[in-house]
């Protein structure tokens, strides 16, 4: 057997978990569990200098405010083992390596039968998930004792070549408006990337298949409405340029979307930034939420998607299906 310098431990400052810097392993008790971190000095955006420990550091900072969106949730792995600039690949099934105290959710998938999806819980779920490469979240919609039954909508707004982040806003605010005359109460984030989400909490009862119709059919009504702005096309080579895809199919069965808070493979290390409407209006950028700076944000302001966990607030869609 090879014997090896043993890990640093990881220190707790003030009930933070402070990872140790410069070096490359260490030992991390959270929760009362211990979760070993490899590679911690690897840079995950060369041009940024941000580590893998830097990404590690940032989702346990803000834990707190992501691990309710996350619980009881099948995760499907996004894993970047070489950083965001490197090639990634999607991983269902939880891995042999998996900690017996990492629960699974076991979903039947057309894919591969029987999934056993990996659920992160608590922190320690958390740091060895993110340990294995993945950058950004990606959550099943519905939660594991009804893995069909989802309780939110989604609406994901993505530029066409020529589209602007400036139209991403206007479009937004379209849907907004409208979404409000049918009494829907919706909340944006940035997706870290190039668009923004629109979030609906809806009470339990439609399946995948009825919350994917409603968002068919509202965003069909946006695109006949607003058809220089807005288009629907699925199909990529058919997209209209200069134009906002309000994509609904992401509502589809088994599709995910990066989760509330999640870092994102884009220069700078982007943030998916839960928002309030008043700043959708005055405009924002991108860039303006960052691994470096969401945190004293998400910690001044609070979790704005707070909502989509209340029971109180949700949508009955199916009295509008």
């Amino acid at each position: 057997m090879l014997s090896r310098t043993p890990a640093a431990p990881a220190r707790k400052s003030r009930g933070r978990v402070e990872i140790p810097r410069d070096v490359d392993e260490a030992d991390v008790i959270a929760d009362g569990r211990l979760v070993h971190l490899t590679n911690l000095k690897k840079l995950f955006w060369p041009e940024d200098s941000i580590t893998k420990r830097d990404l590690l550091q940032y989702y346990a900072d803000i834990s707190a405010f992501l691990l309710p969106h996350l619980r009881d949730r099948a995760m499907v792995m996004k894993r970047y083992p070489d950083g965001a600039a490197g090639k990634f690949f999607f991983q269902k099934h939880a891995p042999e390596s998996k900690p017996d105290w990492v629960p699974v959710c076991t979903i039947s998938h057309p894919s591969a039968n029987l999934v056993d999806f990996p659920v992160v819980q608590d922190l320690a779920g958390l740091l060895w998930v993110v340990n294995l490469g993945c950058i950004d979240l990606n959550p099943w919609y519905a939660r594991c004792d009804d893995a069909d039954k989802p309780d939110y909508m989604h609406f994901d707004l993505d530029p066409t070549p020529g589209g602007t982040f400036e139209h991403v806003m206007e479009t937004a605010l379209i849907a907004r408006d409208a979404l409000d005359e049918l009494k829907i109460q919706s909340y944006p984030k940035t997706t870290g990337s190039r668009g923004i989400h629109i979030y609906i909490p809806i009470v339990r009862g439609p399946d995948q298949r009825q919350v994917w119709e409603f968002a068919r059919s509202f965003a069909k009504d946006r695109e006949a409405a607003h058809p220089k702005v807005i288009t629907t096309e699925y199909r990529v080579a058919n997209r209209p340029e200069k134009h906002i895809l309000v994509d609904y199919n992401q509502n589809a069965w088994g599709r995910t979307l990066a989760s509330v808070y999640s870092v994102r493979p884009k220069p700078r290390a982007p943030v998916s930034m839960p928002l309030h409407w008043e700043e959708v209006e005055k405009g924002i950028t991108m860039e303006d939420f960052r691994i470096d700076n969401a945190p004293a944000r998400i910690h001044r302001e609070g979790d704005l998607y707070r909502p989509l966990l209340l029971q109180r607030g949700r949508v009955r869609l199916e009295k509008l299906l």
